[in-house]
């Protein structure tokens, strides 16, 4: 089976890599094309890879490919993973719009708005291409803003483009731990869109154990989420959000921490992993050099996660059990193989409601649990969306039409009542303000003329 990343020299491909490589099963990946526009990315993330792929005779073979064309024709699966402007974009993003005293993170109000207006055409062009080239395949994004951008490229692939994110699985391991439960044995009950979900049921055995995790103080928060939000806060919604809602619920004290901060995390990560690929310019020929070099860098990235969000809090650092990755890298994995091998599984994947949401339209995209086979992915039926809930994400998936419809027409009107009706930006005229930068700075977004 084959599988071609689209973003190939991205820092997170080796956990990919590494998940297929402790895949055993029939119907495994044998086959792996990594896809960039970085050539000398791709040198690097490939040299990780071979490290990765030392002692295992039967590693997936890698080629790289900086055509997009050639990437796609025959992959069974492709794994989307771009990033339109790079992290230097990402940084740009977040500068902008804390000048304007919004929140600028790359997924959420201001500055999620300006990577979907850069990201969506390109989404929308691949799309078009492996409808073109690859008319079986299926195609799992991870490009954020991710249900925004599945939710473009269904107009060409309809069901055969499946979103997902290593959140709301990270967030059921973590409330599973928290009192004692076996995360390997839960069913978590989720319902929301990207980035914008809630945890509504952690069931063991037939039985919910989120009202014993509520009524237990200790256990509530002694895990990431509890301490981010609070258990007062958490016991008030009767569910544990996800924890990019912190930007909603604790929105000022996001926007003064960013503003406090020596840097933002875009600008972090830009020059972190700017130092890493540069680094792996020069000589490295000691064994598993590069994927030391890559695995001190992932670590220090874990460890730095969120850091804005709990210093507004005061949480102090990390625990080391909040380190581990959600595993989108195991999501996709399950996903590929549920799929390719009709092995029945239940997954929190971004989707087409078809009814699952009921404030919702049929063909927007939510995160909900699917029962995954040969067939795709469909909805499960589950929790209603909770009533505080319903405003917030109506809310924001008119922001996400908007710049959709702004991508496709090109109409500047869109992309302003985007960032106007977002309700982490509260006028007009900031919303104005901020296209007009975010255009000088883009020229990618150079077409948003009319």
């Amino acid at each position: 089976m084959r599988l071609t990343i689209l973003g190939g020299g991205g820092f997170r491909v080796p956990l990919v890599y590494r998940a297929l490589l402790g895949d055993r099963g029939a119907g495994r990946v044998t086959e792996v094309t990594l896809y960039d526009l970085d050539a000398s990315r791709l040198t690097t993330i490939h040299k990780v890879l071979a490290d990765q792929a030392a002692g295992h005779p039967d590693a997936p073979a890698v080629t790289v490919t900086t055509d997009l064309d050639e990437a796609v024709t025959g992959a069974d699966f492709v794994f989307s993973a771009i990033r339109v402007g790079g992290l230097g974009g990402r940084a740009a993003d977040e500068r902008i719009a804390l000048e304007e005293g919004v929140l600028g993170q790359e997924t959420v109000g201001a500055g999620g708005i300006s990577y979907g207006l850069r990201t969506v055409p390109v989404a929308v062009e691949i799309a078009r291409r492996v409808a073109a080239l690859a008319p079986d395949a299926w195609v799992i994004n991870f490009t954020n803003p991710a249900g925004m951008v599945t939710q473009a490229m269904t107009a060409h692939l309809g069901d055969r483009v499946i979103g997902i994110c290593d959140s709301p699985v990270g967030l059921g391991r973590r409330a599973a731990g928290a009192i004692g439960a076996d995360p390997a044995r839960i069913r978590l009950d989720y319902v929301g869109l990207n980035h914008l979900g809630w945890l509504c049921g952690l069931y063991a055995d037939g039985r919910d154990l989120l009202p014993s995790l509520f009524a237990d103080e200790a256990a509530l928060t002694s895990f990431e989420e509890g301490k981010l939000f609070g258990a007062d806060l958490l016991r008030t919604l009767g569910a544990l959000p996800n924890e990019y809602l912190h930007y909603y619920y604790f929105n000022r004290e996001s926007v003064g921490s960013a503003l406090a901060a020596e840097q933002t995390r875009g600008a972090f990560l830009h020059s972190q992993q700017q130092h890493f690929y540069d680094s792996m310019g020069t000589a490295h020929d000691s064994p598993r050099a590069a994927w030391n070099a890559w695995d001190a860098t992932r670590l220090e990235r874990e460890i730095t996660y969120m850091a804005e969000n709990r210093d507004a809090v005061g949480m102090g650092e990390r625990d080391s059990y909040d380190l581990e990755s959600g595993g989108y890298e195991q999501v996709a994995l399950a996903l590929m193989r549920a799929i390719a091998l009709d092995e029945r599984a239940s997954l929190i994947l971004n989707v087409r409601n078809r009814g699952r949401i009921t404030v919702l339209e049929d063909d927007d995209v939510v995160e909900v649990p699917c029962h995954v086979d040969a067939n795709g992915a469909r909805p499960i039926a589950g929790a209603p969306l909770p009533d505080h809930g319903k405003g917030l994400v109506c809310a924001v998936k008119a922001v996400e039409h908007a710049v959709i419809h702004a991508a496709d027409t090109g109409e500047r009107a869109h992309a302003v009542k985007a960032l106007t009706i977002h309700p982490l930006i509260d006028s007009y005229a900031v919303a104005k303000r901020l296209l007009d930068a975010y255009r000088r700075h883009f020229p990618e977004l150079g077409y948003l003329s009319r």
